[in-house]
Formats: structure tokens, C-alpha cells, sequence
């Protein structure tokens, strides 16, 4: 078990941590802002009061050190994404990884941005209510590509 949980946070970590690489490389090379976490840490805590549905989560009340709260929620997604990787992949896979798994964990986990977090923010699903529904899915699924890469990397390091 505790080799289980080693490995979810290394491979979430680092996976997270690749992702946000390359949110900074986006931002300084083409001028693309970054995710703002603040609003996804006053979505999670308006998740503690049972509201899921917001018409723009920027007009929803404020929480006490929500962009905190948006880092270690998006990075703790990111550990029980690598968690999900590991037990679908398998038990052997850890000693072998390979690319396939962890592409498929990170595409699939696109469905989440778009089915669950983005309606939820007011953004509608797949981002439909914002003025650059296109680019933000085309980022999204190249995020979440650099994530799942991410996953294969970490877990290959660690093998």
C-alpha cells in the first residue's frame, strides 16, 4: 500500500508539475494565460457548501485563501489521476511502464475539465459559453497529452 501511494504522488506530482511547465511555457511563447486557480479554489469551496453549478464562478462569494486552495486541489487531482493510472494499468506496469495507459488516463481525464469542472465554473461544457470554446478544447487536450506524458515520465524514473 504505502508503495501505492509513493508512487501515485511521484507520478501526480511530477505530472502536475510538467503541466504547469508547460501552462508557463504557453503564457511566455504565444502569450496564453495560465489557469486561474483562485476560481477553481472558490469552486472546490463552494463544493464544501453543495453547490457543484455556478452561472461565473467569478461572481460567486470569495473564500478565505482560495488560490491556495485551487494549487493543492489541482495537484492533489493530479496524484488520484496517477492513482487511477496505476490501478488500471495494472501491477506489473510499474515495473514497465509504457506510454499507452498514461496517454489514455490523460486524454480521458479531458472528460473531467469538460463534463464536470468547466460547466461547473459557468464556462458550460467543453467550455461552450466562452467566446474561444475552440482553442480552450485544443489547449485542454494538449494539456492534459503534456499531463499523461508527464505520468509515463515520472513513472519511468521511478521503475
Amino acid at each position: 500500500m504505502l508503495d501505492f501511494i509513493y508512487r501515485s504522488l511521484v507520478i501526480g506530482v511530477a505530472a502536475t508539475a510538467l503541466l504547469d511547465l508547460w501552462a508557463l511555457f504557453l503564457k511566455n511563447a504565444f502569450g496564453i494565460p495560465p489557469a486561474n486557480w483562485a476560481m477553481v479554489g472558490r469552486w472546490f469551496g463552494h463544493l464544501t457548501r453543495g453547490t457543484a453549478m455556478h452561472e461565473d464562478i467569478a461572481k460567486a462569494e470569495p473564500f478565505p485563501n482560495e488560490l491556495t486552495v485551487g494549487w493543492i486541489g489541482h495537484y492533489a487531482v493530479g496524484v488520484l489521476f496517477a492513482a487511477a493510472l496505476l490501478l488500471l494499468a495494472g501491477p506489473a506496469w510499474k515495473f514497465a511502464p509504457t506510454a499507452v495507459w498514461p496517454l489514455i488516463v490523460g486524454l480521458v481525464t479531458v472528460g473531467c475539465g469538460w463534463f464536470i469542472l468547466q460547466p461547473g465554473m459557468g464556462a458550460g461544457i467543453a467550455a461552450s459559453r466562452r467566446p474561444n470554446a475552440g482553442q480552450i478544447r485544443l489547449l485542454n487536450i494538449a494539456g492534459h497529452t503534456v499531463f499523461g506524458l508527464g505520468m509515463f515520465a515520472a513513472a519511468w524514473l521511478i521503475r
